[in-house]
């Protein structure tokens, strides 16, 4: 699966080390990480793996920062993106079956790495469910385009 990954400062060693860990699994990834490991801005790196996955350069995406808030908030102002912040197996199943997530936020700070690697191996596992979930996500692509979510059928 092709993925795009990225961190800012306070995530870019579990960056690396998941990157390195989804290729040894056979995923192709691209990574967006700080170049030095000074502080940085998140929503650069939010930015460059949201635009991958919504212009289609990238199934989906991995963000990483401190808490995976401002990454979630950040990625998910880009059309077509549904960014889910997963602190466990049951949020990450849960945003894939339901929500259709396409860019994964975790918390670099509150997550163990063994953690990180189960919550990954399940969300790029977990298909979309549709049915009356799809009605709910064509909801929210209608909020993205300003539109009211219960004109949606």
């Amino acid at each position: 699966m092709k993925l795009v990954l990225g961190a800012d400062h306070r995530g870019i060693d579990v960056a690396n080390r998941l990157a390195d860990n989804l290729r040894h699994h056979g995923h192709d990834v691209e990574c967006h990480v700080p170049e030095t490991v000074g502080a940085c801005d998140y929503p650069d790196f939010a930015w460059a793996v949201g635009h991958a996955v919504a212009e289609g350069r990238s199934e989906l995406g991995i963000l990483i920062c401190g808490s995976g808030v401002g990454m979630c908030i950040a990625a998910n102002k880009i059309e077509g993106i549904r960014a889910a912040p997963v602190h466990d197996e049951i949020t990450a199943e849960i945003s894939r079956a339901h929500v259709n997530a396409n860019v994964l936020c975790l918390s670099a700070d509150l997550l163990g790495m063994r953690l990180m690697e189960k919550i990954i191996d399940l969300w790029l596992k977990t298909e979309f469910v549709g049915g009356r979930h799809q009605r709910r996500v064509n909801k929210i692509s209608a909020i993205e385009r300003q539109s009211d979510p219960a004109d949606v059928e």
